[in-house]
């Protein structure tokens, strides 16, 4: 009887990833991404919005100017939860329990520990890294107090994102996006509550981020305890397992250093953005926050096309590999033209929710143009670096990440921008950075697919000596 109660909760949570047809599976999976990922963008956003609705336009752009500089910190140990991702994947696919255990149980203390570093780092580097970055002396104070505050909270911040990556390797996406659901309610009412009633400003609603990572950080370690197979927690176990945590840096940390990289060539963007003044940087973050939307909707397909192609590489289901590959490019093309040119029409609208200054929606419509409309390049991008990480591969994506999205961002805004600084001539370095990293991530698949196959594919008899 308990056997087959049980049977129906592991069908509706986990999805088989290795037995065709697979398209409306990485849908399954992705929906529940993309809505979990939205949730926890509208911490960011509840932030702006917040402060920018009932605080003014310099409490907002000190809160927006500060995204690029959290994702400078923190994406190198994000990067070592794509790490467990795949591992955990790649071992679920090939049936080895006890790999996948060890991974479970290193990635737990490694997302604390990731936590408390980048707490450490930003709370006390937080004020340098804004006047490095010539953040405007207006916002520059409240600033520093809305970062410091931020990473407090780190890591309860780094815990989830280490636990949900191995919910969603066990094919379970659902759980993280209620954790998040019920995690951003509590957000936007501390938020509103602090703001609102105590005139908090930029204290109430960094506060009202870290309760709301504290509290999916304990959700996700509550599930993950509770769950039967693949991806239990034990306490008891915890421990670094050097081999689990090989695995998981031998992916994680290029994917990491990517991130990280990315991420300083958005800060000297930011530097370029804050140079046009406050009122340009408060335009600037409400279109980021927009674009945000758009972004974790594709990344959460890449997600799926790492996850479906670790799994399969683990099963060694090659013919499944490119399947995989061929379906995300179609479902992120659809869903980057759709989403980004619809946030580019509705820019008024979506711009005001923000902030009601005219001006304010007039520098961010214009960054929409040139980035948001073509952001499905960045889902193409993304997407091809996906299937290759799933494949094993990560040193390559990030090297040609670097070379051609960070290169050419950082040589156009010395040479093209510098001869001519526009805002629209800062932000179409963004899709002449993707066709060149789509052209390198494509010649890189091609290579890597090749080598797989001879790997996974049994030789012919015949030419055995």
């Amino acid at each position: 009887m308990e056997i087959a109660e049980e049977k129906p909760k592991k069908k509706n949570r986990e999805i088989d990833m290795c037995t065709r047809p697979l398209f409306g599976k990485i849908l399954l999976f992705s929906l529940p991404l993309i809505a979990t990922g939205i949730l926890q963008l509208l911490y960011n956003a509840a932030d702006i919005i917040t402060v920018g609705q009932f605080a003014d336009h310099t409490a907002m752009a000190a809160v927006g100017s500060t995204s690029s500089l959290v994702n400078l910190v923190v994406n190198l140990f994000i990067g070592l939860s794509v790490g467990a991702l795949s591992a955990m994947s790649r071992y679920i696919g090939a049936g080895e329990k006890e790999k996948a255990s060890r991974i479970v149980h290193t990635s737990i203390p490694l997302g604390l520990i990731s936590g408390v570093v980048v707490g450490i780092i930003g709370y006390f580097g937080a004020r340098t890294f804004l006047v490095w970055m010539d953040t405007d002396a207006l916002v520059v104070d409240q600033a520093t107090i809305y970062l410091q505050i931020y990473f407090l909270g780190m890591p309860f911040s780094m815990l989830y994102n280490f636990g949900a990556s191995i919910l969603r390797a066990c094919g379970d996406t659902k759980r993280p996006l209620l954790i998040l659901a019920g995690a951003g309610l509590i957000n936007v009412g501390v938020n509103l509550w602090l703001v609102i009633a105590f005139r908090l400003g930029v204290v109430g609603v960094a506060v009202g981020t870290t309760v709301s990572q504290l509290i999916s950080a304990a959700a996700v370690l509550w599930i993950l305890c509770r769950r039967k197979g693949y991806g239990r927690y034990y306490f008891r176990k915890t421990r670094i397992h050097k081999d689990a945590l090989s695995e998981i840096i031998r992916i994680g940390l290029p994917a990491g250093v990517q991130g990280t990289i990315f991420s300083l060539s958005n800060v000297i963007i930011q530097s370029s953005v804050n140079s046009f003044g406050d009122i340009a940087m408060a335009g600037s973050a409400a279109a980021a926050s927009l674009e945000g939307f758009v972004y974790t909707a594709m990344n959460a397909i890449s997600q799926a096309c790492l996850t479906f192609t670790a799994q399969n590489y683990g099963a060694r289901n090659l013919g499944n590999i490119r399947l995989i590959l061929v379906q995300c490019t179609l479902i992120v093309t659809v869903i980057g033209v759709a989403m980004g040119v619809g946030v580019y029409l509705l820019a008024h609208p979506l711009l005001a929710l923000y902030n009601g200054n005219e001006n304010v929606i007039a520098w961010g419509t214009e960054r929409l143009l040139y980035v948001c409309v073509p952001y499905f390049l960045c889902g193409l991008m993304e997407v091809l670096v996906g299937s290759i990480r799933g494949m094993g591969r990560s040193f390559l994506p990030m090297l040609f990440s670097i070379i051609a999205v960070c290169g050419v961002r950082l040589i156009w805004i010395y040479t093209v921008f510098a001869a001519d600084r526009t805002f629209a001539m800062l932000f179409i370095s963004y899709p002449v950075s993707w066709i060149a990293a789509i052209i390198m991530h494509f010649c890189t698949y091609l290579a890597v697919y090749k080598k797989v196959k001879n790997l996974l594919q049994p030789k012919n008899p015949m030419n055995l000596s």
